[in-house]
């Protein structure tokens, strides 16, 4: 098998994740596993499990436990109903501990430790494990304790303060993009972890804060202020680091651009028909662009409101310039582009013979192959007996743990 060959779905074939997790950094997490092979076993409260099922945006679905955040983020995982609060349920879970290579986990600090099932306990029952526990600030520190939600931390990590203009109240991002970067950010310790695992026969504990992911993504809005000792102002759709770079408006609608070297401008210059604007004095440098961005911003539009931006893309793509529209999600997820590198996959609606789910693969390519989900996402409980099965529970065990209320 050649690395052109070679499927995406095999990178973590064999290995095993109990996916304890709810809502969206950790089932993010550990989707993101199972879409390179990872065999992901999520262990969900009998009756209710994870709120997502009760989430998103058809109220239909969430009264049937698939809600559209569930379903977003699940797929290809085999659903175990445990009691954690009963001792038969506890049992259960250690039981599955003997057989992962991880766990990962999204309680508050401490849920584990007075359920009886902490750290120590963990790597009793399994040395080599990998457990991961995710949470908003992360497993110490004065805030461990704090519920958190992608909301207060976009608003603690000074996301929302970047965010708007100087007229504006500061503004959160339209998406979830703190529980987004946790779960990447256990994903990829997770991964990293059973490297080491697998080179020493350790276990290792990781502690993933949603807080300090989110404050990884700040970049520029960061390093200026450690670094340079200034921080940052809301500007909007324009670029901090130069100019032009921003949003334009066109005939139709609005235009990305980053002409952020000195030959892109220059070359933005001649394509929309303004050459003498690279010769201003105002704009000729860098530097000079920045001071002088609002008035090189107005005559850029008067140029770029001769054409849509549709019509600019390709021009300005051909002599250098990074240009393209803003569009809307479902145009973002019909681009030829995205549909090239079947990034988007349709799977069996779960309960629903004939139905087609339509969910995002991974953003990985392994050259040739596009990684997608191993199968749809599961009833609450599907596999449950299956997996007690394989556990070594016999038929009257598992009915007797039924019967308790265990799982």
């Amino acid at each position: 098998m050649t690395g052109s060959d070679f499927p995406a779905g095999e990178l973590l074939r064999g290995v095993r994740v109990l996916d304890l997790t709810n809502v969206l950094a950790g089932p993010f997490a550990a989707y993101q596993l199972a879409l390179l092979g990872a065999d992901v076993l999520k262990v969900e409260i009998p009756e209710a499990g994870d709120l997502a099922r009760r989430l998103g945006a058809d109220a239909d679905l969430n009264e049937r436990h698939l809600g559209a955040s569930f379903l977003a983020q699940n797929g290809g995982k085999r659903s175990l109903t445990a009691n954690l609060k009963s001792a038969r349920g506890r049992e259960v879970l250690l039981r599955a501990v003997g057989t992962a290579d991880v766990l990962v986990e999204n309680f508050r600090p401490g849920v584990l430790d007075r359920l009886g099932l902490g750290w120590d306990v963990l790597q009793a029952a399994n040395p080599r494990l990998v457990y991961c526990a995710i949470s908003g600030f992360g497993q110490d520190g004065p805030l461990r304790d704090r519920p958190a939600y992608d909301q207060i931390v976009q608003g603690l990590s000074g996301m929302m303060s970047t965010t708007g203009t100087s007229e504006t109240e500061p503004l959160r991002a339209g998406f979830p993009i703190a529980d987004t970067l946790g779960g990447m950010a256990a994903a990829f310790a997770i991964s990293s972890a059973l490297v080491h695992r697998d080179r020493t026969g350790e276990g290792v504990r990781l502690d993933v804060s949603m807080l300090e992911s989110a404050l990884t993504a700040l970049g520029w809005a960061v390093s200026n202020h450690l670094i340079a000792g200034r921080p940052p102002e809301r500007i909007g759709n324009d670029n901090a680091t130069a100019a032009p770079s921003g949003a334009f408006r066109t005939a139709d609608g609005m235009l990305n651009i980053a002409a952020n070297e000195q030959h892109q401008f220059v070359a933005l210059c001649r394509v929309v028909g303004c050459p003498e604007l690279a010769e201003d004095v105002r704009f000729a440098e860098r530097a000079a662009r920045k001071e002088h961005r609002a008035a090189l911003t107005e005559r850029l539009e008067e140029a770029l409101r001769a054409r849509t931006a549709a019509e600019w893309e390709e021009p300005l793509a051909a002599a250098g310039v990074p240009a393209a529209r803003v569009l809307t999600v479902p145009e973002a997820l019909e681009q030829d582009q995205v549909r090239a590198r079947r990034f988007v996959h349709a799977l069996p609606f779960p309960g629903h013979p004939g139905r087609e789910l339509r969910v995002l693969g991974s953003p990985v390519r392994v050259p040739g192959t596009a990684p997608a989900s191993p199968g749809p996402p599961p009833l609450l409980g599907e596999h449950t007996d299956d997996l007690l099965a394989e556990l070594g529970y016999d038929t009257d065990e598992i009915a007797r743990l039924r019967a308790e209320g265990a799982v």
